[in-house]
């Protein structure tokens, strides 16, 4: 019997998918709706799959995949989202998540990736294939060696924080959600290994990142 467990804060979307997967004759499917919740699970019970929601509230997908990984390097973590995840892309599989499954996918391909994963195979998008050592600024502080690697949109996040703009302001002017953009900016702080905006822009500064005339 394969075990999966499925974290989402969405009851509507885990029972649903509970409801297509439990089709499978071989697999037995735990739900829980609270990502805290979910640390205490894996560390009670063993699962073979882990399929996570990307933005959740207390720890998001990223966050809870590398609590659950640190905690059991070996497990097989799935994220399961409708949102477009090629701004996160590099930092997940960073952190060690095994794959990738739509929200929007029929039955049979949810029942594929699941069954590939087992096998350690992952069946990606090619427009996630391609965003594998995608290119981006590389910033070096000289005295400490440090690096700072930057995916195009963190460049004009960056750039929109050093105006002075709010999160809501910056948000409509990449034309992308609140939530999303937290969830980006909380990445941006940990490659900066800061924990506030003001704290990113001055690390920028410093790295050369930010021009003169943008700061404010």
């Amino acid at each position: 019997m394969i075990k999966i467990l499925i974290v989402d804060d969405h009851l509507s979307i885990i029972e649903g998918t509970k409801m297509l997967l439990e089709q499978e004759p071989d697999f037995k499917i735990t739900v829980e709706n609270s990502s805290l919740n979910a640390l205490d699970q894996i560390k009670l019970h063993q699962y073979d799959v882990l399929l996570f929601d990307l933005y959740m509230p207390h720890l998001n997908g990223l966050e809870l995949s590398k609590k659950a990984l640190a905690y059991n390097p070996s497990l097989i973590i799935l994220i399961y989202t409708g949102f477009d995840i090629k701004p996160h892309f590099n930092l997940l599989v960073e952190a060690g998540v095994s794959g990738f499954l739509s929200k929007t996918s029929s039955r049979e391909d949810l029942v594929s990736g699941i069954r590939c994963a087992l096998r350690q195979q992952v069946v990606l998008p090619l427009s996630l294939v391609r965003e594998l050592r995608r290119p981006g600024i590389i910033a070096d502080e000289n005295d400490s060696h440090e690096k700072v690697i930057l995916s195009g949109l963190e460049e004009e996040i960056l750039s929109e924080l050093a105006k002075g703009k709010s999160t809501r302001e910056i948000a409509g002017a990449l034309s992308m959600s609140q939530r999303s953009l937290e969830y980006n900016l909380t990445a941006l702080y940990q490659k900066f290994g800061v924990r506030t905006r003001v704290d990113t822009i001055q690390k920028a500064k410093k790295l050369g990142l930010v021009p003169e005339e943008e700061l404010k």
